[in-house]
């Protein structure tokens, strides 16, 4: 089973940063995607960003220039650096891995419990 533990949420004001950190634990498959999401009470999630095994990331139009996603395939680790955060930015933020053991495979996915972010303008 795939545990995903979430860190680096709180408040900050508007203008400010926060990064986020995602580890996962478990058995992994090599070819994973690993990114954020954001969901607010009661609506959809959200895609943030995401980035794959090999690198290649991808960004919500609303957060590009702003947001930089990361990772540490070693430590399995995800990162989101956010900079110049705005108060429409607030959400709770999840973590998210999915894992096929080929490419032909089914996938799973994964997702961790959340960290809030609350930006004050």
């Amino acid at each position: 089973q795939v545990q995903l533990v979430e860190s680096g949420g709180g408040l900050v004001q508007a203008g400010g940063s926060l990064r986020l950190s995602c580890t996962a634990s478990g058995n992994i498959f090599s070819i994973n995607t690993m990114g954020w999401y954001r969901q607010a009470p009661g609506k959809q999630r959200v895609l943030v960003a995401t980035i794959t095994s090999g690198g290649f990331a991808n960004y919500a139009d609303s957060v590009k220039g702003r947001f930089t996603i990361s990772r540490d395939n070693a430590r399995n680790t995800v990162y989101l650096q956010m900079n110049s955060l705005k108060s429409e930015d607030t959400d709770i933020y999840l973590c998210n891995l999915d894992h096929r053991s080929g490419y032909y495979s089914t996938t799973f996915s994964y997702w961790g419990q959340g960290t809030q972010v609350t930006v004050s303008s």
